[in-house]
């Protein structure tokens, strides 16, 4: 007797238009703070505000025993997000809002070359086709020798890396222990992470700004919170075409909101990095695999 919920397409993607607002929420709040507060700063204070949603998972923490490589790979991964989450919020208050939301659909293109090189998945003739296109379109965005470079694009490029590698731990940790201690946990180390890099450079933060980074962690929250309502209804293959929601609502925002121009080359260039993205989804659903690349890599 089967106990698997039945698919709903249409309330599937509901929620993932729901998660694509509430991301760009919290990429437009970001952008509207500006620079002012050092990256490993905000981070730190936003990671802070979301220690808030753990209190549910005190249970599930204080109930886990966990081994000696486990407590390495929870710390590994911590070091690893805090490292993007700090290049993320650089690079959102020095690049457009479109080019943010474009690279970051790299995430899952080097998840899937992590995934081959060291959990010893197949890397299939669809898969490499899937990192060529997710590759190219990366050069699209970039346009190396054809404009300058600053660095948020640097910082985005290697945030995208750094995520890949940190959901690749999560996805063997989720296989041992429940996904509610795999948040937590990913929660806490990521704040002690972020200490030393943001006590140095501390700048007394304004209540606007401690508002702005703590209406941040609700939005960002509540986006993880509605991805998930989405995959429970529907399948990926569903799904992850209504992320490029993201990157149409990005472009608009950062032109009628932040003046910034809408640069056609960074939506082609998304355009094709997701459509990447959302093939592999497709061959690796329909040929009943496990699917590493995940919808979007959003992780504030």
């Amino acid at each position: 007797m089967t106990t698997a919920l039945p698919h709903r397409p249409v309330i599937g993607i509901f929620w993932m238009v729901v998660t694509g607002f509430l991301f760009i929420c919290v990429t437009a709040l970001v952008k509207h703070m500006g620079p002012r507060l050092p990256s490993a700063e905000a981070a730190l204070i936003r990671y802070s505000f979301g220690l808030v949603f753990l209190l549910p998972a005190i249970g599930s923490l204080r109930a886990a025993h966990l081994t000696r490589r486990q407590w390495t790979l929870f710390s590994l991964r911590g070091g690893l997000h805090a490292l993007g989450v700090i290049l993320w919020f650089y690079a959102m208050t020095r690049i457009s809002i479109a080019e943010v939301t474009a690279m970051n659909y790299m995430a899952p293109i080097y998840v899937t070359i992590g995934a081959a090189l060291f959990l010893g998945e197949t890397l299939a003739l669809r898969r490499i086709i899937a990192v060529v296109l997710g590759l190219l379109g990366a050069v699209i965005i970039l346009r190396p020798g054809f404009r300058e470079l600053t660095n948020g694009h640097f910082a985005m490029l290697i945030a995208a890396v750094v995520f890949g590698g940190a959901y690749l731990l999560a996805k063997v940790l989720t296989d041992e222990v429940k996904p509610s201690v795999v948040v937590a946990m990913m929660s806490i180390f990521v704040s002690l992470f972020l200490l030393p890099f943001a006590l140095p450079v501390w700048i007394t933060p304004t209540w606007e700004e401690l508002a702005i980074l703590a209406t941040v962690a609700v939005f960002a929250t509540g986006g993880h919170y509605t991805m998930t309502l989405a995959f429970a209804a529907a399948p990926l293959t569903v799904t992850q075409p209504v992320t490029f929601l993201q990157l149409v609502w990005a472009t608009i925002l950062g032109a009628v909101v932040f003046v910034e121009p809408i640069d056609i080359w960074v939506v082609i260039g998304g355009t094709v990095i997701l459509g990447s993205v959302t093939f592999i989804t497709w061959r690796e659903a329909m040929l009943n695999r496990q699917i590493t690349p995940a919808s979007p890599a959003t992780k504030f």
